[in-house]
């Protein structure tokens, strides 16, 4: 409740960053990510690649890019949240099983890892417990061959990436950073003000330095290519169709939350605008795109004559 607003009825959504949420929107995921950028990135990694997830969450990014390298790799797993890589461990065993894979636990003398045997080759997944608050300190950036994210960038600061970046010597790629092109249909009046709202959200503070939200891949591509970067970079964009009635109404909920906390003031507009999202995703009249950004970057020698490459 914000005042005497209810902000949207049914049941409590998710939590943002939990691993239910991020379990549901997997596949929202999968589908957005610009596969070519992938693609590219594989092309240019050496044979048996060593790459380090950053807020790997559940491990969508790597069940997205562990089939387009498709030869033997090893990641690491950089996450704070323990419960989050139990279930990314969890979620990737079952994956894997589903594909006729074979999946193990190898136990030594640090945390456990997890290995999946292909019919050709092995992945193998490490995990590390870090404070990405502290990036980079505490990165293990010199033994391995590219650093990667997903729906991370917009939660951070201009100041983590300057130092994220500084550091940088390997390849960078970042999936899924939101860039404010978002669109719900059918229109309703309160679409601007709910936007609004909900983008003031998303610049908050989020433990990573006051966040840069629908900026933060404009701004990594800039910081990038002023480092010596050669960047690349996709729309990724989420589709939440009209069939996807549940999606739909957690999505809506979820935005009108955040969007109420943003503008208290605006709770009771709010709730209107949720309550009628509510009613067309139960009748499956509801669709919305979410504009995302995929960011791919290769060091320049010597980080030089930096350009920056820009498709989509």
């Amino acid at each position: 409740m914000i005042g005497r607003f209810r902000v949207c009825p049914g049941a409590q959504p998710p939590r943002p960053f939990g691993a239910d949420w991020l379990s549901l929107r997997e596949r929202l995921d999968q589908a957005a990510r610009d596969k070519m950028l992938g693609v590219t990135l594989s092309q240019r990694l050496p044979m048996r690649p060593r790459l380090l997830d950053l807020g790997a969450g559940t491990g969508s990014l790597f069940r997205f890019m562990a089939p387009i390298i498709a030869r033997s790799q090893s990641w690491i797993f950089a996450e704070f949240d323990r419960s989050l890589i139990e279930a990314a461990f969890d979620r990737t065993v079952d994956w894997a099983i589903g594909c006729g894979f074979s999946a193990h636990l190898s136990r030594g003398s640090r945390a456990p890892a997890l290995v999946i045997g292909t019919s050709r080759e092995t992945w193998r997944i490490e995990t590390l417990a870090l404070d990405l608050a502290a990036v980079p300190q505490g990165l293990p950036l010199d033994g391995v061959d590219a650093v990667a994210c997903s729906a991370l960038l917009d939660l951070v600061s201009r100041r983590w990436m300057e130092r994220l970046f500084a550091a940088l010597q390997t390849p960078f790629y970042a999936s899924l950073t939101v860039d404010g092109r978002d669109a719900w249909f059918p229109r309703h009046p309160a679409d601007r003000m709910v936007r609004l709202a909900f983008q003031r959200d998303q610049r908050r503070e989020k433990g990573l330095g006051l966040a840069l939200g629908v900026d933060a891949a404009r701004l990594a591509e800039e910081l990038l290519a002023a480092s010596g970067f050669e960047t690349l970079g996709a729309r990724s964009d989420w589709g939440i169709g009209r069939g996807e009635r549940r999606l739909g109404r957690l999505f809506a909920q979820m935005t009108a939350q955040a969007a109420s906390q943003a503008m208290p003031a605006q709770a009771g507009k709010i709730a209107a605008w949720c309550n009628a999202r509510l009613d067309q995703a139960g009748r499956a009249q509801l669709s919305i795109r979410i504009g995302h950004r995929d960011v791919l970057a290769f060091p320049i020698e010597a980080r030089r004559g930096a350009r920056r490459i820009t498709t989509g």
